[in-house]
């Protein structure tokens, strides 16, 4: 399998910088850090105790999402609490470890909220603060709302536009949000002056748009062989429209079996595996060029303490920076 070349990515900031390296892959993991295969709603027990074990043992961010609504057809309430109340209590509660958000449903959120509680995340933790967003996939959340679906694709555009403006001095613009004149300003300002803005999916946009205007991409798992394309597309796109290449990010679902050499077995959106295996999969989504995979133990069967254990001791290892 041929190796995907990357030169460089631009510096935003701290998360951003450790998360992401050219030419190689880090691990994360996707809170809540717990098993809860039977329903939607996770227990939350030792919710904060297992995101600091996470930074100890060196994975290099954890993923909160934004579910405002639990949705049964949806099947998974995510970790519950509101994502930017969640992000101020982690900053408090961990020190290296960058905090992100995959992903903010941005039609759903005025984006001067939207700006102004990333910044304050992002300078509360020192600069950890890495923002998934997204235009949002469950229709059931835009009635109770009074928000049209069909319209959420300019309304994510509009969204992005206005939050990119909060991190310039009083900016003055006009758009469908809202027209600041320059007569006010947002504070505070992110620690590097600008949020980093992953963009998942597609979110009702065209691929150039996403890799123009995103500093990177989450996308879903997928065959090894269509993911090696999909990613070698995105490089193209890239280069094509920016001077620095831009990451991308995939979730996996992972059941860790005791034995190490049990053979992959497919489950949701992951694969029920030995950790020898495991370790396998992840070099081959290094070599075709992804940069960072957030774990999901939702179906894992084993004890979490000691599965964050065995991932830390046996996989880890080969994805330092």
């Amino acid at each position: 399998m041929k190796t995907i070349e990357v030169t460089g990515f631009q510096s935003i900031n701290r998360g951003y910088n450790s998360v992401f390296r050219p030419n190689r892959l880090s691990l994360g993991l996707v809170v809540p850090i717990e098993s809860y295969p039977r329903g939607p709603v996770p227990t939350l027990e030792h919710h904060i105790e297992r995101v600091q074990l996470a930074e100890k043992l060196g994975f290099s961010a954890v993923w909160l999402r934004d579910v405002p609504f639990n949705v049964p057809s949806f099947g998974d309430a995510g970790q519950t609490y509101d994502p930017f109340v969640y992000l101020g209590l982690l900053a408090g509660q961990t020190k290296q470890i960058a905090l992100g958000v995959a992903s903010i449903i941005l039609p759903m959120r005025h984006p001067a909220h939207v700006a102004k509680a990333a910044a304050t995340a992002d300078v509360l933790s020192g600069g950890r603060l890495i923002l998934g967003v997204a235009s949002g996939d469950r229709p059931e959340e835009y009635p109770a709302l009074n928000l049209p679906f069909s319209e959420r694709g300019a309304a994510f555009r509009e969204s992005f536009d206005y939050i990119r403006h909060m991190g310039e001095n009083s900016p003055a613009f006009d758009n469908g949000f809202g027209s600041p004149k320059g007569g006010l300003d947002m504070l505070p300002k992110p620690t590097s002056g600008k949020l980093p803005l992953l963009i998942t999916g597609g979110s009702q946009q065209d691929p150039e748009w996403i890799a123009r205007n995103g500093d990177g991409w989450m996308t879903y798992p997928r065959n090894t062989g269509v993911q090696a394309r999909i990613i070698s597309d995105w490089r193209a796109r890239v280069e094509a429209v920016s001077d620095a290449d831009k990451p991308m990010m995939q979730p996996l679902y992972v059941d860790l079996t005791e034995d190490p050499d049990t053979s992959p077995q497919p489950i949701h959106l992951g694969f029920r595996l030995g950790v020898n295996h495991l370790r396998d999969y992840l070099r081959s989504l290094e070599q075709i060029g992804m940069n960072h995979v957030a774990l999901n133990l939702r179906f894992n069967q084993a004890d979490i303490e000691t599965t964050l254990k065995r991932l830390a001791d046996d996989v880890l290892p080969d994805f330092d920076p």
